[in-house]
C-alpha cells in the first residue's frame, strides 16, 4: 500500500487538496467539552506532514452516531477549536459536509492550510447500505480533493463512503497512523517475542468471541477480568450473584476453556472479585473470593488477589495486548484492579518489550490514571478495528487502499 510519505517524498502535493480521513470521535462531557483528546493528537503527525509538503488539507471525520441529520450534540466544532490549538494555526471549519460551507471552506485553502468538514454522518451517505446512496455522497466528498489519505483507524473496518467509497475514486495512500496501527498489530499476530500475554475485560463475552478463538491460536496466557470474567467463572460452576452474566455463550465459554488445556494456553480468571450492592460508587461494596459471591450483590472489580496474579503474568511478557478494563474504573471504589494492571504493563513497557492497549475504553483508563502515551508501547485509535484485525477479518478501509 502506498503511504503518505511515499507521496510527500515524491514532491507532488504542492498545492493540491488531500481529503484525510481522520478519527476524530472523542469522548465530551455534556458541556461538550472534550474529555479526552487523543484521537485528536494522533492525528496530528499525518496533517502536519501534508500541510508542511504544501498540500490544502481538508480533514473529514465522525463524532457519535447522528442518524444521518445535523444534531448539534454531535458537531466537529469543538473538535475544530482543539485541532486548531493542537496545531497552533487556524483551521477552518465547514458548517456542512460537502454543502456551500465545505465548498467555501476549502476553495479559501493557501498551500499548507486546514479546514474541517462537520460530522460527516450528518449525511445519510455516510453510512447507507446502499451502495448507491453511499456512492453519491463519495462523489460529493471527492470533488472536494485531488488525492485522499486514509488516516483513521478506528474506522477502516467500516465500509463507509469516507472510508472506502472515497479510496475507488481519488488516487490514494494510508496515513501515517493506519501505517503504524497496521504495523503493530502485524507483529502482535505473527511474529510476537514470547511469552505473549493477552488481558481481555469489557462487559461481554459476545464482544470478544472471536478475539479469544484466534489468540488461544497464538497467545500463551489470556488474563480474563471484567464483566466477561463472570461468564467463565459461571461456566466453572461459580455463583455469580448479580454480576453480568452472558448465559447463551456458557457452552462456548466452556468449550473455550477445554480448548486452551488441550493447546497449553493458559487461562487466568479471578480468584477475588470486588463486589456491591448496586452499580453505584456509593454501593456498600467488600472483597470476596470467587466461590463466595453473594447472590444479591454483583461483581465490580478484580479482587488485590488477582490483581498480584495479573501483574506477575504480565512482568514477565514480551508481548502484551490489552483490550477492555477489567473493573469499573469509571468509579473509584473499583479501579484498584485497572491501575495495578496499568502499573505492571507500564513497568513491563520498561524493559523493551512490546505493550499494545486495544484502544476504547482501556486507552481511556490509563490517561484517566494520568499515564502518558509514551509510557506504552502503542496504544490503538480503533478499538472495534483493532480487535477485527486481531481476529483476522478483512478491514474494507484497508483492501481498499491495496488497489
Amino acid at each position: 500500500m502506498k503511504t503518505a510519505h511515499d507521496l510527500i517524498a515524491a514532491g507532488d502535493l504542492r498545492g493540491k487538496r488531500v481529503l484525510v480521513r481522520c478519527d476524530l470521535n472523542v469522548p465530551q462531557d455534556a458541556d461538550g467539552t472534550i474529555t479526552d483528546d487523543g484521537r485528536v493528537r494522533a492525528s496530528l503527525p499525518t496533517i502536519k506532514a501534508l500541510t508542511g509538503a504544501g498540500a490544502r488539507v481538508v480533514v473529514c471525520a465522525h463524532l457519535g452516531r447522528p442518524k444521518g441529520a445535523p444534531e448539534a450534540k454531535y458537531s466537529l466544532a469543538p473538535v475544530a477549536q482543539r485541532l486548531e490549538e493542537l496545531l497552533g494555526v487556524p483551521v477552518a471549519f465547514a458548517t456542512d459536509t460537502v454543502g456551500e460551507s465545505a465548498r467555501s471552506a476549502v476553495g479559501g485553502l493557501a498551500d499548507g492550510q486546514v479546514a474541517l468538514l462537520e460530522n460527516l454522518r450528518f449525511n445519510v451517505g455516510e453510512t447507507s447500505k446502499d451502495d448507491a446512496v453511499r456512492g453519491a455522497f463519495a462523489d460529493e466528498l471527492s470533488a472536494l480533493a485531488d488525492v485522499f489519505v486514509s488516516d483513521g483507524f478506528g474506522v477502516v473496518h467500516r465500509k463507509h463512503a469516507s472510508v472506502y467509497d472515497v479510496a475507488q475514486r481519488l488516487p490514494h495512500a494510508m496515513g501515517g497512523l493506519v501505517q503504524a496501527e497496521v504495523e503493530v498489530l502485524k507483529r502482535l499476530t505473527e511474529s510476537p517475542e514470547r511469552p505473549f500475554v493477552v488481558i481481555l475485560g469489557g462487559a461481554k463475552v459476545a464482544d470478544k468471541l472471536g478475539v479469544i478463538e484466534s489468540l488461544m491460536k497464538i497467545a500463551d496466557s489470556l488474563l480474563i477480568g471484567g464483566g466477561m470474567s463472570y461468564t467463565f467463572l459461571a461456566a466453572q460452576g461459580y455463583e455469580v450473584g448479580k454480576s453480568i452474566l452472558d448465559a447463551d455463550r456458557l457452552d462456548m465459554v466452556k468449550r473455550y476453556l477445554e480448548q486452551a488445556k488441550e493447546r497449553g494456553v493458559e487461562i487466568v480468571l479471578p480468584t477475588d472479585v470486588v463486589v456491591a450492592t448496586a452499580f453505584s460508587a456509593d454501593a456498600e461494596h467488600k472483597i470476596v473470593p470467587v466461590d463466595q459471591i453473594p447472590s444479591d450483590m454483583e461483581g465490580m472489580d478484580i479482587g488485590p488477589e488477582t490483581s498480584k496474579t495479573f501483574a506477575a503474568k504480565i512482568a514477565g511478557a514480551r508481548t502484551v495486548f490489552w483490550n477492555g478494563p477489567v473493573g469499573v474504573f469509571e468509579m473509584a471504589p473499583f479501579a484498584e484492579g485497572n491501575m495495578a494492571v496499568a502499573q505492571a504493563v507500564v513497568s513491563v513497557t520498561k524493559t523493551g518489550a512490546l505493550t499494545v492497549i486495544g484502544g476504547g475504553d482501556s486507552a481511556a483508563a490509563v490517561r484517566q490514571f494520568g499515564f502518558t502515551d509514551d509510557q506504552f508501547g502503542h496504544i490503538s485509535t480503533g478499538g472495534g478495528a483493532s480487535l477485527e484485525y486481531v481476529e483476522g477479518k478483512q478491514l474494507p478501509g484497508l483492501k481498499v487502499l491495496e488497489s
